[in-house]
């Protein structure tokens, strides 16, 4: 058991290291590469506070190890990729607005620490969803060219640094925690869950855009 409750911190380093690797990936111009460990990433985040409560492990430790983890993988690497697309697009000096996301994740990280209303749902867009959504241009890029024309232009890049803004907004959204499993007490988080795996099914990488914006609209409804 001792050694059990090792792995949820083990997990979060493993994020971090997929955060550093794919910092140095983007420098290099692999985005693609950097988008994939991402995704691992993204699924570390989500698999170490679950084997957390699995192994009955909580503490400030793991918590605040999350978030600086968190601050690279889901902060400083979508930062750099905005700004590497930004730049191969010819913006130039422009390109450096792109770590306005990196400042905009560490308030919502710090914010999230301290915030006793998140503790079941989320005020602001977590800085995975946003950074998965960003994480999708370079794919599209790499595996769906046909996509180019939609998003491969100022206004879309310029799109990827203002909804980060969401970050830090007074938006309430809601958590994939379920504390039942029944349809009624659980549909608006159930048809999300159908309709993102349909949306990838069809759309592939571009869907992600999409579900990240259904997220919020959804969310916004079951809010009223």
């Amino acid at each position: 058991m001792n050694l059990l409750k090792h792995i949820p911190n083990a997990m979060t380093c493993g994020n971090l290291l997929c955060g550093s690797i794919g910092v140095v990936m983007t420098l290099r111009g692999h985005l693609d590469t950097a988008a994939w460990l991402i995704g691992l990433a993204a699924i570390l985040d989500f698999g170490d506070g679950f084997v957390a409560r699995l192994v009955n492990v909580s503490g400030p430790f793991g918590k605040e190890l999350d978030s600086l983890a968190d601050m690279v993988t889901f902060g400083l690497l979508p930062a750099m990729i905005v700004f590497q697309l930004c730049w191969f697009q010819g913006l130039g000096s422009i390109s450096y607005g792109a770590f306005l996301i990196a400042v905009l994740s560490a308030l919502r990280l710090a914010k999230f620490n301290i915030d006793t209303r998140q503790s079941d749902r989320f005020i602001g867009v977590p800085t995975p969803a946003n950074t998965l959504l960003i994480a999708a241009f370079p794919l599209m890029e790499r595996y769906q060219p046909q996509y180019d024309a939609i998003w491969k232009n100022d206004v879309a890049l310029g799109m990827m640094i203002a909804f980060s803004f969401m970050l830090v907004a007074e938006v309430p959204l809601f958590a994939l925690k379920f504390k039942s499993f029944g349809w009624a007490e659980n549909r608006i988080k159930y048809s999300f869950l159908i309709a993102s795996v349909l949306l990838l099914l069809f759309l592939q990488f571009a869907a992600i855009p999409l579900i990240i914006l259904l997220y919020i609209v959804l969310s916004l409804i079951s809010n009223d």
